[in-house]
């Protein structure tokens, strides 16, 4: 598959998605972005391949970056990233900063979390409700995330974020203890 034939196939199940995630019909994803209604079927039937003006538009009427409209990867529900991806946002003279560790889009409630693992430890999830997204920040140790049945495994100062409607759970398989602060985003209910 050419680079082109896999960004108008990310595009269409990528637009598809976000379009239900926001309950628009298509007429109203239309009237939002000022795109009619035939072009966002045929994107979404990967027929076409848009501008990226025309793309700009749904990705703001959708409330989603055009890099998250435009993404291979979204058919993993897990995106990884180590500590050297991080983006530091600013700092200050006097060693002040702010980095942002790992994001995602999403809407609805959140809730804040730290979480501390011994050695052996583990704990299973159930499945949350689909467009639920977790992002897990270690802070010390190595955590094992275990997303869908496949192990990540996640080191201090590194980050994680997945979609959290699948089956997941959180090990500790090192010998010290594993500490983390984790965020979860249920959306929100229509």
């Amino acid at each position: 598959m050419s680079d082109l034939d896999q960004l108008t196939q990310s595009l269409a199940r990528n637009l598809k998605r976000w379009r239900g995630e926001r309950g628009f019909t298509l007429d109203a994803l239309a009237a939002r972005a000022g795109v009619s209604r035939g072009m966002i079927i045929q994107i979404e039937q990967a027929r076409t391949n848009p501008s990226v003006g025309t793309t700009v538009k749904l990705a703001d009427a959708l409330g989603v970056s055009i890099t998250t409209l435009l993404d291979y990867e979204q058919s993993s529900p897990v995106r990884l990233v180590p500590e050297s991806q991080a983006v530091r946002m600013w700092s200050t003279e006097a060693g002040g900063s702010a980095t942002m560790l790992v994001g995602a889009e999403a809407g609805g409630p959140l809730e804040l979390w730290s979480w501390r693992l011994m050695p052996g430890d583990s704990r299973s999830s159930d499945p949350h409700p689909e467009g639920a997204i977790e992002l897990i920040h270690v802070t010390a140790g190595e955590l094992t995330l275990v997303v869908d049945g496949t192990a990540y495994s996640v080191s201090a100062g590194g980050s994680a974020t997945f979609e959290a409607h699948h089956p997941h759970s959180y090990r500790n398989d090192g010998s010290e203890p594993a500490e983390a602060t984790m965020v979860v985003s249920i959306p929100s209910v229509r």
